[in-house]
């Protein structure tokens, strides 16, 4: 293979990236403008499905459709890839009577496709068909047909799949985004489903890692200090919840109370006497990640959590940093 470059161009590599980036956002804005019913249809189909939504396409379809896939499970809909050649071959096992079909192919007439469409129209499992070319086969196929509007490619030769991928792509996302705000899709359930990397240890609660019961450090309003320090030292977090006689957290003492209070008379005090009045405190609930955001503007090391003004927990900052959200 031979390549030629153009004697005397002056255009740039940055030129270049920001023509093709600014013709595939002008993909985008013509696809976001023919969207109709059809696109709620779709999602209709997918949140009534009792299995998975299976996808399938060729070549740099096929690379959306697996991609449109992983999104669709990532976030609360349980989807699987099937390559369209590999069906025809025995894969077409993995489709079930309570599956939609999803099919991708610009062109509308990838051949790879036509045994897998057919196969759903003889089972009449739901179909839905992106393609690129209204009236072509895919596109009467589906039971719902998602057309992209036409469209060149971002290639100079308008042949390389650059501006139709990104466009098929982005209706995926629209896709899953739309049925994630349905079924009210919560952080919390988007954690369950990526406990490992950074984004789980985003969505980590407070819960998760507070230390609880008899490693809380705690004393009595009316405790005298000998007994409070002592409870400081045992418990090692630098600091010990102070309790009204209903339980409920009414101050803290940290060592910068004690260093304002250091004197001869110290131990003899009691910690009402030292310590600082209605702490900042949290609830179990919260995500560890806004935790250690208000850790950070008040620049303290601990907190305690709380539930009807009773400490039922407490984090230091070398928790957070032990969860890797520092």
């Amino acid at each position: 293979m031979t390549t030629t470059k153009k004697s005397g161009s002056r255009q740039s590599d940055l030129d270049v990236a920001r023509r093709v980036l600014a013709h595939e956002a002008a993909g985008l804005a013509a696809l976001s403008a023919v969207l109709d019913d059809s696109f709620v249809k779709a999602v209709d189909l997918m949140e009534a499905a009792k299995g998975r939504v299976v996808v399938s396409g060729m070549g740099k379809s096929g690379n959306i459709a697996q991609k449109i896939a992983a999104t669709l499970a990532s976030t609360g809909t349980p989807a699987q890839y099937v390559n369209a050649a590999e069906a025809s071959h025995g894969d077409l096992g993995m489709i079930t009577l309570q599956d939609v079909v999803m099919t991708l192919s610009y062109s509308g007439e990838t051949v790879e496709l036509s045994d897998l469409v057919a196969f759903t129209r003889l089972m009449k499992i739901p179909l839905i068909a992106m393609s690129g070319r209204a009236g072509s086969s895919l596109d009467k196929a589906g039971d719902v047909s998602l057309v992209l509007p036409r469209m060149d490619e971002a290639c100079p030769n308008n042949l390389a799949p650059t501006t139709s991928t990104t466009a098929m792509m982005a209706l995926g996302d629209a896709l899953a985004v739309a049925l994630l705000e349905r079924k009210g899709f919560s952080a919390e359930d988007f954690n369950a489903l990526h406990p490992g990397g950074q984004l789980g240890r985003r969505f980590i609660k407070l819960s998760d890692i507070m230390h609880r019961g008899e490693a809380i450090p705690l004393a009595r309003h009316d405790s005298q200090m000998s007994e409070t320090l002592l409870t400081i030292t045992a418990k090692s977090l630098g600091c010990v919840g102070v309790v009204g006689a209903d339980g409920t957290l009414v101050g803290i003492i940290t060592d910068g109370d004690l260093r304002r209070h250091m004197d001869n008379g110290l131990l003899e005090r009691r910690a009402s006497e030292i310590m600082t009045k209605s702490p900042l405190t949290v609830s179990p609930d919260m995500l560890a990640a806004a935790v250690l955001g208000l850790m950070n503007d008040r620049k303290i090391t601990a907190m305690f959590a709380v539930e009807a003004s009773k400490p039922v927990g407490i984090v230091h900052i070398h928790d957070l940093l032990r969860a890797g959200l520092v």
